[in-house]
C-alpha cells in the first residue's frame, strides 16, 4: 500500500510524534510505501528515528509562526495559509496517489475530505473529544474553543475511518458509523523491567497547561516532608518551565525535583525509576503510562480524559485519584514508597498488562482498519 501521514511536524519529542514513527517504522518494514507530509519541519530533523525508506515532504506553511501573534492577525492569516495548505497538498497527493492518507488531527484535518485524489481518507485523534474546551482559555478564545469543538465532529463525519483511542473518548463522539477505537502501541520492548530499588520517581510531558505538573510539584512538597531521600525528575520542555522551576525554588525543593530535558533512551530512565506519576488535565491515551507499564513500574494517576482508566486497574498496577486531590495523591506516592512489597506486586502486574498494548497486537488492528477501508 502506499499511506500518506499528515501531521505539522515530527521534530517535537511528544507522544503523538514518537506514535507516528513507530508506526510509519512498523508499516515500511512490512514493504508498504510511507510518506509524511508536514507543514512546519522547517529542515529540522525528525526527533524519533524513522526507516531510511520513508519519504517526508514539508511544505512550508508554517502555522507555528503565528504562534505569538494576537487574535486579529490570526483570523486574518490563517484563512491564506489554509488556502496554501490545501493547494500544496491536494498537489503532492495527486502526484503520489496513494491508497490511505491519514490526518493526525493537525491543520490538514478540515481540508483532507475535501481532497478527492482516490485515497480512502482516515482521521487519528490522540486527545479526546473535549481537547479544545480543556484549554482553560478565557472570553474569545473560549468562545472560539466551543465553536472549533462542535466543529469537529462536522468534520470527522466526513472521513473514511475515524480513529480513537479508548472506549471512553468514543462515548463522547455519539453515534458514528465510522469511529473506531485503536489504542497506542508500546513504544519500545523491555526484557527486564525495574527492579523497583531506585528511589527515584518519574514523571514525562511537556511543560505547559495539559500537564498540569502545577499540582505534581505541590503533592511532591508533601512527599518530600515524609520522604524527603526519594527524588522526582520530569522529563519535557515546554513554556511552563521557568514557572515550573520557580515554584520549585521558592518550595526549596530543588534537592528534590529536577526538570530534565527530553531524552531519547527513556526507556532507561524508566528502568531507573520506581514508580510514575502523572497529573494531566487531559489525555488521548497517555504514552507516560503505556511506557512505564512496559518498564513494570507502578502507575499513579488523577482520573482525566482519557486515557488513564483504560491502562490503571485501581489496586491492581496502580492507583486512579480524582483530579485536584493532592493529598490523596501524595498519599498513595507515600504508601508506594514504604511498602516494598506493594509496589512489587504492583509493578508485576504492570509488566504482564504491557502485553495488551504490544506492537504486533496494536498494528494488526491498523492493517485489518485498512484493509476494510480499501474494500468499500
Amino acid at each position: 500500500m502506499k499511506i500518506v501521514y499528515c501531521i505539522l511536524g515530527t521534530f517535537n519529542s511528544g507522544g503523538m510524534e514518537r506514535v507516528l514513527a513507530n508506526k510509519a517504522n512498523y508499516l515500511a518494514k512490512l514493504g508498504h510505501e510511507i510518506t509524511i507530509i508536514t507543514t512546519d519541519q522547517q529542515n529540522r530533523k525528525p526527533y524519533f528515528n524513522l526507516d531510511e525508506s520513508i519519504k517526508q515532504i514539508d511544505l512550508g506553511i508554517n502555522y507555528t509562526g503565528n504562534n505569538n501573534s494576537g487574535l486579529f492577525k490570526k483570523l486574518v492569516d490563517y484563512p491564506k495559509k489554509q488556502s496554501q495548505h490545501k493547494k500544496l497538498l491536494k498537489d503532492l497527493l495527486f502526484k503520489i496517489k496513494p491508497d490511505i492518507t491519514v490526518s493526525l488531527f493537525d491543520h490538514e484535518v478540515t481540508l483532507l475530505p475535501n481532497i478527492h485524489d482516490g485515497s480512502k481518507k482516515i482521521v487519528e485523534i490522540h486527545f479526546s473529544r473535549f481537547k479544545r474546551m480543556q484549554y482553560g482559555r478565557k472570553g474569545i478564545w473560549k468562545i472560539i474553543d466551543k465553536i472549533r469543538s462542535n466543529n469537529d465532529l462536522k468534520t470527522v463525519k466526513k472521513y473514511n475511518k475515524f480513529v480513537v483511542l479508548t472506549e471512553e473518548d468514543k462515548s463522547y463522539w455519539g453515534d458514528l458509523d465510522n469511529i473506531a477505537v485503536i489504542p497506542n502501541a508500546n513504544s519500545f520492548k523491555i526484557s527486564e523491567p525495574s527492579n523497583l530499588n531506585s528511589k527515584n520517581v518519574i514523571a514525562v510531558g511537556r511543560y505547559d497547561y495539559q500537564k498540569r505538573f502545577e499540582d505534581l510539584i505541590d503533592i511532591w512538597a508533601i512527599v518530600h516532608q515524609e520522604d524527603p531521600e526519594w527524588h522526582l525528575n520530569i522529563f519535557g520542555k515546554g513554556p511552563e518551565k521557568d514557572v515550573l522551576q520557580k515554584m520549585i525554588d521558592r518550595l526549596n525543593l530543588n534537592d528534590s525535583i529536577t526538570l530534565r530535558e527530553p531524552v531519547r533512551n527513556i526507556d532507561e530512565q524508566y528502568l531507573d525509576s520506581s514508580m510514575i506519576v502523572m497529573t494531566s488535565r487531559y489525555e488521548g491515551l497517555p504514552m507516560a503510562l503505556l511506557e512505564g507499564q512496559v518498564a513494570g513500574l507502578p502507575l499513579i494517576s488523577y482520573t482525566c480524559k482519557c486515557g488513564p482508566r483504560d491502562i490503571i486497574s485501581e489496586g491492581v498496577n496502580g492507583f486512579l485519584l480524582e483530579e485536584g486531590d493532592k493529598s490523596g495523591f501524595a498519599k498513595r506516592v507515600i504508601e508506594l514508597i514504604r511498602n516494598d512489597n506493594l509496589r512489587k506486586e504492583f509493578g508485576e502486574k504492570s509488566f504482564q498488562l504491557s502485553n495488551n498494548f504490544s506492537e504486533e497486537k496494536i498494528m494488526q488492528k491498523w492493517l485489518e482498519l485498512f484493509d476494510e477501508s480499501l474494500s468499500k
